[in-house]
């Protein structure tokens, strides 16, 4: 993690030469190691969508790092806690089309497998807000894959989501 103001120093690799036409200057007094913030409580959450879970949390990279629900194609997926939009597009190889959701500073929140995106980066979203509709994931099959992060690390969403 990389903090506001902390200071990142690249040094050349052991023993390689460094030319400067400038004269050395003074080292930067190194700033302290920054610890990790400390853990905000986890926002109210509701289910993003309706649908059977079809595979579980199992923490292992990829689709195991949530939960996929199915349901049927263009089903609403809706935000399942209140945030801010911090990713919305299609560059992350293995989710399709993806909203990521920052909640606080220790939670973000991640839908994939989307057909449209009906937010854009910036934007704050209200729990419950529709955020996209359900496109097709493995298989070929309507289905959403549910992330939640905590302190960026993958967590089962089922243990902060309401028993259905």
């Amino acid at each position: 993690l990389i903090f506001p103001g902390q200071v990142i120093r690249l040094n050349p690799p052991a023993g390689g030469a460094v030319t400067s036409s400038r004269r050395p200057t003074r080292a930067a007094p190194r700033a302290a190691p920054r610890k990790t913030p400390p853990a905000e409580p986890p926002p109210s959450w509701d289910w993003p969508t309706n649908g059977p879970v079809i595979a579980g949390f199992d923490a292992t990279a990829g689709t195991g790092t949530g939960i996929l629900t199915g349901g049927r194609a263009g089903q609403d997926i809706r935000a399942a806690a209140t945030g801010r939009v911090v990713y919305s597009g299609g560059g992350l190889i293995g989710y399709g089309q993806l909203i990521i959701i920052k909640h606080n500073d220790t939670y973000l929140s991640a839908y994939g497998h989307n057909a449209s995106l009906l937010v854009r980066e910036g934007e704050d979203i209200r729990r419950g807000q529709r955020i996209a509709t359900m496109g097709q994931g493995p298989g070929q099959a309507p289905r959403l894959h549910f992330e939640i992060r905590q302190n960026g690390k993958p967590v089962d969403p089922r243990q902060f989501l309401p028993a259905r």
